[in-house]
């Protein structure tokens, strides 16, 4: 894969299936490095025979939903100020309109089962901010007096000045029925329709009384009347709501949740559980179940995504527990109605296709990955499981160039750290492996996908099993005679980019590193991260000092290329400008790479230009220190020790 070619890949979500189980209809995003957006359409496909067509002409259009009735499609379309307000459409053809102008966009919605009205959620800005005023410029905008810890959100900016509050608009009327239905302090997301659609559910941290608890972890599934009258705590309190689906009927309700335990912020390796509404029955285990919020209700069963190593399946919740969706998959996204399951799933060959049936056999219907052609056909993974020097099982994928070795080896490490990489197509292991380089990728402990203790394990351990972990799977993967173990770089982003620091100011026997959007410092990064308040605390305790890579950096001597973004709320760009300060006082070999206007999400979903120009930086940092064609393992037998 070349950088360029990030324009071939096409990024499926949001099927929504008609109730009467003729039609799937689901967005399709692609990366237009030219026009320096995402552009999105809503797509439908026959269910019973026929092949996949664009819906809707629109650029920007996503989360598609089926009315209840099944006459109306509701979703997302960007004003001329690229602000998501919501529309609808005619299932059977025709124009769309909108339904909202809402100031700072809408962020998601739910039908109520009459298909009369749609609940959404959207930002209330402060008057006199955020272009509320056409007189004042955000720089012009009035100080903010902040009062708690958690003002700042990734990928917004401030938050506590724009809370998310939940409306309703009445679909036959349009803009002039919407009705703000919750009001005061703190977030109010995620709606939902409950009790028949007498009432409205959302998700808050609020108290038993419905006031609003700033810098708290803990979320619950609250309701009120679509009047916004008599607010009720549904759940216990205890934890994180992750995600709320019901049925079309509003009649049952599941919600995913995690234990905070007695702090009320424990949060590391701890797996989110599914339980029905008004049974406290645990549906999955929190120590084996790492459940996701990706789940759907089909007739009376639940079915739900749970990351497996290296692999994210569709499986019953409940019941059989019958798969679904299985093998090396990994399942994004999934919709159902008249008995039909739509479900949008990634494998090693694609970046997501839809796949369409009942009960346990649905099959793949769409081809996008057709578009992956010359260079951007993906390259084979190949699967190993090393040992780690404790005798623990460490888990993972090598990607080969095409074309003979020994092939300059580069080691890539996951975020997270409670994340994982899957078997599915990637496109950082893809241009690496496209421009000449063996990608040797692993899940070590401190991640997801094999069971909770896996990822618990790293609380105030940072920097000890996980390396050890990762080192260890390096080196059964240079048993390869395709890799030169004497060419071998290093690089990972946020918690990967921790973890290369810190590797880097512990050995030198990497050529070259890259570390992104990384912590460096966790006394710094609690103070400045939107997440610094907690998670500093939770991860590495009163070791902060000792765990922070920073602190070890006076021994890189590793030539060390640094990437941030200057609106990095989760990782600061102070992190990366602390570390780079520190290596050009020492004299190691560094640069320091800033991207503009870019958040910590960069790699996944930022500028499209951007995104090329990332890949391009890296490549050239490469190409530098770690030169393809250059060496061999025989060469560099014959010279020095």
């Amino acid at each position: 894969m070349q950088p360029t070619d990030l324009t071939k890949i096409r990024s499926l979500s949001s099927p929504t299936v008609d109730p009467g189980g003729v039609h799937v209809v689901f967005a399709v995003a692609t990366p237009d490095t030219d026009a320096n957006t995402y552009v999105s359409s809503l797509w439908r496909l026959p269910i019973a025979r026929g092949e996949a067509k664009r819906l809707t002409e629109g650029e920007s259009d996503s989360s598609p939903a089926y009315s209840p009735d099944g006459h109306t499609i509701a979703f997302l379309r960007g004003d001329d100020k690229k602000r998501p307000q919501l529309w609808v459409l005619p299932a059977d053809g025709g124009d769309g309109r909108p339904l909202t102008e809402a100031p700072l966009g809408v962020s998601s919605f739910a039908w109520s089962p009459d298909s009369a009205k749609i609940a959404y959620a959207a930002r209330v800005p402060e008057q006199g901010r955020y272009g509320t005023d056409d007189d004042v410029s955000a720089e012009q905008e009035a100080p903010r007096l902040i009062e708690h810890v958690g003002y700042l959100a990734d990928g917004l900016g401030y938050a506590l000045d724009r809370p998310s509050k939940i409306f309703t608009v009445d679909v036959g009327s349009g803009v002039e029925s919407v009705n703000q239905v919750t009001t005061g302090g703190g977030d109010d997301q995620s709606p939902c329709w409950l009790d028949g659609g007498a009432r409205i559910g959302f998700v808050a941290s609020r108290d038993r009384r419905g006031r609003w608890k700033p810098d708290s972890l803990v979320s619950d599934l609250f309701s009120i009347t679509p009047a916004g009258k008599g607010i009720r705590r549904l759940t216990d309190g205890s934890g994180t709501i992750a995600s709320v689906v019901t049925d079309a009927a509003a009649t049952q309700a599941y919600y995913l949740a995690n234990d905070l335990g007695p702090s009320h912020q424990d949060f590391v390796g701890r797996n989110f559980v599914w339980r029905k509404l008004g049974d406290d029955t645990p549906l999955t285990d929190a120590e084996t179940d790492h459940a996701v919020g990706v789940a759907t209700i089909e007739g009376n069963r639940l079915l739900g995504v749970f990351e497996t190593r290296g692999t994210a399946v569709l499986r019953e919740i409940g019941g059989s527990g019958a798969s679904v969706l299985g093998g090396d998959r990994n399942v994004t996204a999934v919709g159902s109605a008249g008995g039909v399951i739509a479900a949008v799933a990634a494998d090693g060959a694609s970046y997501g296709e839809l796949y369409v049936g009942k009960g346990t056999r649905l099959r793949k219907r769409t081809d996008f990955a057709a578009e992956l052609t010359g260079s951007a056909a993906p390259l084979e993974k190949s699967e190993l499981t090393a040992t780690s020097g404790d005798g623990y099982p460490v888990h993972g994928w090598v990607i080969k160039p095409r074309g003979k070795g020994p092939h300059p080896v580069v080691l890539m490490i996951h975020g997270g750290p409670y994340a994982q990489y899957t078997s599915a197509v990637f496109d950082e292991a893809e241009v690496l492996a496209g421009a000449g380089y063996a990608v040797v990728m692993c899940n070590p402990r401190g991640g997801a996908g094999y069971g909770a203790s896996h990822g618990r394990v790293l609380k105030d351990a940072i920097g000890t099993v996980d390396v050890a972990d990762l080192l260890a799977f390096l080196d059964e993967a240079l048993k390869d005679r395709d890799l030169d173990n004497d060419r071998v770089g290093i690089m990972g982003g946020s918690y990967g980019g921790l973890m290369t620091t810190w590797i880097l100011g512990h050995t030198d026997r990497f050529v070259a590193g890259i570390s992104e959007r990384a912590v460096n410092a966790w006394d710094s990064f609690a103070g400045t991260s939107d997440i610094g308040w907690f998670f500093a605390d939770e991860y590495a305790g009163d070791r902060q000092y000792a765990q922070s890579p920073l602190t070890h950096a006076d021994q890189i001597t590793t030539p060390l290329m640094i990437i941030h973004s200057e609106r990095d709320f989760r990782c600061p760009l102070e992190q990366g400008q602390r570390l780079f300060a520190l290596l050009k006082k020492r004299g190691v070999p560094t640069k320091l790479l800033v991207f503009p206007g870019e958040g910590h999400e960069l790699s996944r979903s930022g500028q499209p230009r951007h995104r090329l120009q990332r890949f391009e930086h890296i490549l050239d940092w490469w190409s530098h220190y770690l030169p393809v064609g250059k060496g061999s393992r025989k060469a560099k037998s014959k010279g020095k020790a």
